[in-house]
């Protein structure tokens, strides 16, 4: 709650630079200042006070022909400001219902959150496409905090990606919520849903591949 009004009474510029930067694995000014419509001077500011707060850091990309280019990236000071349910006393509750009902206890307890969190999705999901489920369910989770976009790539077609997973943490003690969260998504969209977790500069990137969604919006 605090973090959510932390957001609404500071600098707006200053979250949706924090948003961008989420998104990717570094950005610079100019792109920045591109993608917000703002001037290269205005973002720059910006960006150095939120540098002196310990929210952003800098590195040098390499270019073909030139100086190396300077980007901006989040500091994980700057993951206060994204919801977090991997914190340290869920995992110690689900390890100590692990160690009193044993070594299947946690997953029973996970799969009940997830079939209710489906049932909860399910009422707020309309749409009778997958395409239509799919931009509602993107829209919905970025709401809630997973920095969601709908995509497409040449490659592979039309996917949500998540820039932002809460559960990253408890993700990495009990595995098995990879699949549940897969399984609800399906669930949720009516389709087959491939799940791919990319790691770059400290970040984590969750993208849910949809095969009939890319036919369908390519068609």
């Amino acid at each position: 709650m605090f973090l959510r009004i932390a957001r609404d009474i500071a600098k707006p510029q200053s979250f949706a630079i924090l948003d961008l930067l989420k998104r990717s694995t570094g950005m610079p000014v100019k792109e920045l200042a591109n993608a917000l419509k703002m001037s290269y001077m205005g973002v720059k500011q910006h960006c150095v006070e939120l540098e002196k707060k310990g929210l952003l850091d800098t590195w040098r990309r390499r270019e073909a022909t030139g100086r190396p280019e300077k980007l901006y990236r989040l500091t994980a000071k700057a993951a206060s400001f994204y919801p977090e349910a991997g914190n340290e006393m869920t995992l110690e509750i689900l390890q100590s219902i692990q160690q009193i009902y044993g070594p299947s206890a946690p997953d029973k307890l996970l799969f009940n959150h997830f079939s209710r969190k489906t049932e909860a999705y399910l009422k707020k999901v309309k749409g009778r496409s997958v395409p239509e489920r799919a931009t509602a369910f993107a829209k919905l989770r970025n709401a809630e905090g997973y920095c969601a976009d709908l995509e497409y790539d040449a490659r592979t077609g039309f996917r949500i990606v998540e820039y932002h997973h809460p559960m990253k943490e408890i993700a990495a003690t009990f595995p098995n919520i990879r699949q549940m969260e897969t399984t609800m998504i399906q669930k949720i969209l009516n389709n087959d849903v491939q799940r791919v977790e990319e790691r770059a500069s400290g970040l984590t990137k969750v993208s849910w591949i949809i095969p009939t969604l890319a036919h369908a919006l390519v068609s």
